[in-house]
């Protein structure tokens, strides 16, 4: 008897599952709010947005097309699910970790509903909603801003922007709900996707080693994605590919250094080289120096390869960087209690008017000064984010002009030291008018002594056609605030130690910006450029020297 009952209960039970799982899958009404918004008062056409319910379940419209957002009344939680690459994501948050909402007396009649005001504080933000408790479902147009009992047919965020609902339809449909089998990751996770997927990486380096050394062996042929060693290892070049991209998008790079073994800040770069069909820094890194022009200034000294020429193009500057006193390396070889010294030196810069994302490949170089067989490693990113609005492609007018920056130092490029003698001076040609053009310049002084120029204050001056364009004093007087990047820096027995000391417009474990100098009347064909740096004396052995770049950029 026993178990013919146990059987029928068994039965039941199934026969009952069977039923409620039918009767979910069934069409359901569904229930959708459409709001409006507006800032400032105003309208905004084709920017409301659409809210779904079913169920004690509220999806919010979106036009991302890897991420869904829902409300889920019947938990009490806030869920994302986010799709990249064919990999789903669950990211839940509980209402008891929302901001709390301040009731208020005042009232407001929207769709006929009477509403009540509440307000949230959501990161210094001021939201004020409008709610009715009188709907059998409850939603919000917002994931941080929840009444658990009530609709919100009315959101203000600090006064201007404004969402407010239009219209509540009953439809037939099913809303889905994917919730079986996706894994759960914690909120910081989901972040870090969501942000990465909004973007491009192109990865050009990963711990590549730059340091001093003989005997280094490169494929003759020019091979994408293959790191090549110059200049006695004080060079790596790679030639990357390039996905097809809006060039109307901004780029980025980031470049990650740690020391190997070299204890000093050191003068760096990245580079890229022009798409002109002249002859670039490349001949010379496979040749020799013999393949750069030469540049003589009026006490009959030569530079090699520093102004373009018909037949030569100066490399694109990219990025100025300065090493660390040893991060990374020294960290543990000089504790210090309470000095808490970094991992790494991390520069991220937009050169966006520098580079053109229309191309199928690039090449893209670092250079670091160094005599050092440890030297560095460094890791290289391409980051490109797309336009905020799709309008028509910008073709981008890039023309560099001069490099003082000698980054085949170690192959016996001369340094930067004409200015003591002369000004630098250079004609060139413009085929085009270009709108908004601009020079970049930039400048960092160079002199490791008491007396010498990195320590001393110089004025720089740009003249174009024999006008100043440009007068300034470059200076960097916050190189303390980088201490923590370099462990291996000597301390001085005034308490300072020599990261600290204010330099000519750099520091070490920084980048160096370049200053942006607009050139409104340049137009259509001949210009010479002349740049004077009030250089100091040099002291025996010890010389000035000045690392200067100009690039021409604009729109054609």
């Amino acid at each position: 008897m026993k178990i013919k009952t146990l059987l029928f209960v068994f039965c039941l039970l199934i026969s009952l599952s069977s039923f409620a799982l039918k009767k979910t899958n069934k069409k359901e009404k569904l229930v959708k709010i459409t709001y409006e918004q507006f800032n400032r008062g105003k309208l905004i056409p084709s920017k409301g947005i659409v809210l779904t319910c079913a169920n004690g379940i509220v999806k919010l419209s979106s036009t991302s097309k890897i991420e869904n957002s829902f409300i889920d009344y019947n938990t009490k939680s806030v869920v994302k699910v986010l799709d990249i690459d064919s990999t789903q994501y669950k990211q839940i948050r509980p209402f008891s970790e929302l901001s709390k909402a301040t009731a208020s007396n005042k009232k407001l009649t929207i769709l006929g509903y009477q509403c009540q005001k509440a307000s949230f504080v959501i990161f210094s933000n001021r939201i004020d909603v409008w709610y009715t408790t009188k709907t059998k479902f409850k939603a919000s147009p917002s994931l941080s801003a929840i009444i658990e009992n009530g609709l919100i047919l009315k959101y203000v965020a600090n006064g201007n922007y404004t969402l407010l609902a239009k219209s509540i339809d009953h439809e037939k449909g099913y809303m889905h709900y994917p919730q079986k089998n996706i894994p759960p990751i914690s909120q910081a996770r989901y972040r870090e996707l969501i942000i990465k997927s909004r973007y491009v990486t192109i990865p050009v380096f990963h711990k590549e080693q730059i340091n001093f050394q003989d005997d280094i062996i490169n494929p003759k042929k020019e091979i994408i994605n293959h790191t090549y060693h110059f200049s006695k290892g004080t060079i790596i070049l790679k030639k990357v590919k390039l996905p097809k991209l809006n060039p109307n998008g901004n780029v980025f790079i980031t470049l990650t250094n740690w020391s190997n073994g070299d204890a000093y800040d050191r003068t760096g770069c990245v580079f890229t080289l022009a798409d002109d069909n002249k002859k670039s820094i490349l001949a010379a890194l496979k040749n020799g120096l013999k393949e750069l022009p030469i540049y003589m200034d009026n006490k009959g000294t030569e530079y090699q390869g520093v102004i373009s020429t018909n037949n030569y193009t100066v490399p694109i500057e990219l990025m100025r960087f300065f090493t660390s006193f040893g991060v990374g390396y020294f960290n543990n070889k000089r504790p210090i209690n309470n000095y808490n010294w970094q991992d790494s030196v991390v520069y991220k810069q937009e050169i966006t008017e520098l580079i053109s994302m229309d191309k199928k490949e690039l090449w893209i170089g670092v250079f670091i000064g160094n005599y050092d067989k440890g030297g560095h490693k460094v890791s290289l990113d391409l980051n490109y984010y797309p336009p905020f609005e799709n309008n028509p492609p910008k073709k981008k007018f890039i023309k560099p002009l001069f490099y003082t920056l000698n980054i085949m130092e170690a192959s016996g490029q001369n340094y930067g030291r004409m200015f003591k003698n002369d000004t630098l001076s250079m004609e060139f040609n413009m085929t085009t008018d270009i709108k908004n053009p601009q020079l970049l310049f930039t400048t960092t002084g160079h002199g490791g002594w008491g007396n010498g120029d990195e320590f001393i204050p110089k004025l720089n001056q740009i003249f174009i056609d024999n006008k100043l364009v440009f007068k300034h004093t470059p200076w960097r007087s916050d190189c303390a605030t980088y201490r923590m990047s370099n462990p291996s820096s000597g301390n001085f027995g005034n308490g300072l130690s020599s990261s600290d000391l204010s330099r000519s417009n750099w520091c070490p474990a920084t980048l160096t910006q370049p200053f942006y100098i607009p050139l409104n009347n340049l137009d259509k064909g001949t210009h010479t450029i002349k740049v004077t740096i009030d250089q100091g004396d040099d002291e025996g052995s010890s010389f000035n020297h000045w690392s200067v770049s100009g690039i021409l950029v604009g729109n054609k």
